[in-house]
């Protein structure tokens, strides 16, 4: 199967409460089977512009980063981010 990926860009306002957005988002990184790649770290935006933090997060199928985006438990996390941060999100499937 072909894995898929979200690719987040997020400049944080309040990095108080953006805890509690990745505190309400864990419950559905695990159970659709999120793997980290990367999350923050340094970064270079060499073309366009850029966000303070990026975030890639691979998941088994395009199916499984679908169903946790759109589940119940992240949307209640992305009402919090979006409060609290700007950013965008695209979920791109693997090669």
């Amino acid at each position: 199967m072909t894995k898929a990926y979200w690719i987040a860009r997020v400049d944080v306002r309040d990095s108080e409460r953006y805890k509690d957005y990745v505190s309400t988002a864990k419950p559905a990184f695990e159970r659709y089977g999120a793997n980290f790649i990367a999350r923050g770290g340094t970064a270079d935006a060499v073309e366009g512009q850029g966000r303070a933090r990026n975030v890639i997060i691979e998941f088994e199928t395009m199916q499984h980063a679908l169903d946790c985006y759109n589940s119940p438990e992240y949307q209640a996390a992305k009402a919090i981010r979006q409060t609290v941060a700007d950013g965008e999100i695209v979920i791109v499937e693997g090669v």
